[in-house]
């Protein structure tokens, strides 16, 4: 069982500075992005004994550094991938202001089995990919891992280490609320020792 579990998010990408961005996977870090990926693999105090990535090309930029300091520790590639709740067809080459009335009418509905369309998930799946990804975390016998991942999936992981049962639309609303209200910056570190609850939710 692991002991020390850090969730950290990607440095800023193009998408966070305001550029197009032709899907949700593709795009890359800022200059600002490089920095906070290099501060992140300065920061350690020692060494993971494994390192995850998210499988989007920001998340595996801002891990490069810290794969590049502990060049022998393992790296593996999870989907702990950010929330694709639309649909990237509607969604290809537009801007986060582009995409805001789409965003606001999403949580607005709050339909947690809700599907936007193609390559779109619901709610409900991906608080399930976070539960998978903590139930593999639980059955490996390593002391510290990291994991390089994206915004909803750290908010997701700290609401379901409060509320493990969490499903319905309340708690969507709930969701959507702290991640308002309490946002996670790029480049912020979290730990996530409360995983065994996630993975038993």
């Amino acid at each position: 069982m692991a002991r020390e579990l850090w969730l950290i998010r990607h440095g800023e990408s193009t998408a966070n500075a305001g550029a197009a961005s032709k899907d949700a996977s593709s795009a890359p870090l800022t200059d600002t992005g490089w920095q906070q990926a290099h501060q992140i693999a300065a920061t350690f105090e020692r060494a993971p004994e494994l390192i995850v990535v998210s499988p989007y090309l920001r998340a595996r930029q801002t891990a490069a550094p810290t794969a590049e300091r502990f060049a022998a520790v393992p790296i593996e590639t999870w989907p702990v991938q950010e929330f694709t709740y639309l649909s990237p067809i509607r969604c290809a080459n537009t801007t986060m202001e582009q995409r805001r009335p789409l965003v606001e009418a999403y949580w607005d509905l709050a339909d947690p089995e809700r599907i936007d369309g193609p390559g779109a998930e619901s709610f409900t799946q991906m608080l399930e990919r976070v539960r998978a990804a903590a139930r593999h975390i639980e059955a490996l016998d390593l002391d510290r891992i990291v994991i390089f991942t994206h915004g909803h999936i750290m908010q997701a992981w700290r609401m379901l280490a409060e509320h493990p049962e969490a499903s319905d639309r309340s708690d969507m609303k709930r969701y959507f609320s702290a991640f308002l209200g309490c946002p996670i910056e790029n480049g912020e570190w979290m730990s996530a020792n409360a995983f065994a609850r996630v993975a038993r939710s």
